[in-house]
């Protein structure tokens, strides 16, 4: 969650006349986040999301989103539901863009996780994976590692001194690349769980937000993809993988959907994928955020010092003991 997009007065009551509900009072930007602009509307009773679109998301894969989060949330998963405007809608347009407003999930995000809310995040993360599979929407992974190239052709490595993390990446990109498995267990995932986006209510997680990298992909991608972002301990500036956290997290995946040989056997290159994606994702930010986005940038090295870790790493169990 970011703000690029400034809204007033004027647009909240222009927003008020699109929906039947509550009229909103209040409005307050939440700064959390770097994809679209959010802001927290207040009506006289209830709290919502408002989110306007930029860039990064394609018109066109909006309509995915919303049928997900309205789906997921049908099926008691705990996640935001998108309200329908007066005609029916998902999607409104606000400042020339493209805009939703989604029920505000209780909770917040910890800085912090303990090894049982990683065995409850891996329960809920199967839950989910077990009810997309009832729910018939398509989106291809466009941050899966097929499709990275662009992005990693569009960094401007602007010194020399970026020339041998340039070599690293690009020698990685290519290894990832040749080793992808070709053929696991496959539906939609959230694509993007990190730590801001799972909120805990007194210490029990009270749901997932942010669906707006969903898309069709292996769900085992989706574990190594929690593996980097909520399986890591930060010490001064060095990072070192927490196994503790990584077994909770399987073992609450695996007492909901099993998660088979093949799959255990990928964890590896799809940690160094994931690890990849994030690397160039928060490369590309660094370079090219407007500096008047009220934002806060994450810094790349961490995903550095990510990779470098799983290329030490070799086998499953190297990733529990």
């Amino acid at each position: 969650m970011a703000v690029y997009t400034k809204i007033n007065k004027k647009d909240i009551s222009l927003i008020n006349k699109k929906f039947n509900v509550e009229n909103f009072k209040s409005f307050k930007g939440i700064k959390q986040g770097i994809e679209n602009t959010n802001y927290l509307l207040r009506s006289k009773n209830k709290k919502f999301i408002l989110t306007i679109f930029e860039k990064r998301v394609s018109r066109k894969e909006i309509p995915f989103f919303m049928e997900l989060m309205d789906q997921l949330s049908d099926l008691n998963i705990a996640c935001p539901k998108p309200l329908k405007n007066r005609q029916g809608d998902f999607v409104i347009k606000l400042k020339n863009k493209l805009a939703c407003i989604v029920t505000f999930l209780k909770g917040k995000d910890k800085k912090k996780l303990t090894n049982k809310n990683c065995f409850d995040i891996g329960k809920m993360v199967a839950q989910m994976h077990l009810s997309t599979k009832k729910i018939k929407l398509y989106r291809k992974n466009s941050m899966g590692i097929k499709n990275l190239n662009p992005l990693l052709n569009s960094i401007k490595f602007k010194s020399k001194k970026f020339t041998n993390i340039e070599k690293f990446l690009k020698t990685n990109f290519r290894d990832i690349k040749k080793k992808w498995p070709k053929s696991l267990p496959y539906g939609i995932i959230h694509g993007d769980l990190f730590i801001d986006n799972i909120f805990f209510k007194k210490n029990k997680l009270s749901g997932i937000i942010d669906f707006y990298f969903a898309a069709n992909d292996y769900y085992m991608y989706e574990i190594a993809i929690c593996v980097n972002a909520l399986c890591f301990d930060k010490n001064k500036t060095k990072f070192n993988v927490n196994k503790k956290k990584v077994k909770n997290l399987i073992k609450g995946y695996e007492s909901v959907k099993k998660i088979s040989q093949k799959e255990k056997r990928s964890l590896n290159i799809l940690c160094r994928g994931a690890a990849m994606r994030y690397f160039l994702t928060r490369l590309y930010d660094y370079t090219n955020t407007p500096k008047t986005a009220l934002i806060k940038i994450k810094d790349p090295r961490e995903y550095y010092q990510k990779l470098v870790i799983h290329n030490n790493l070799k086998t499953y169990k190297d990733y529990l003991n």
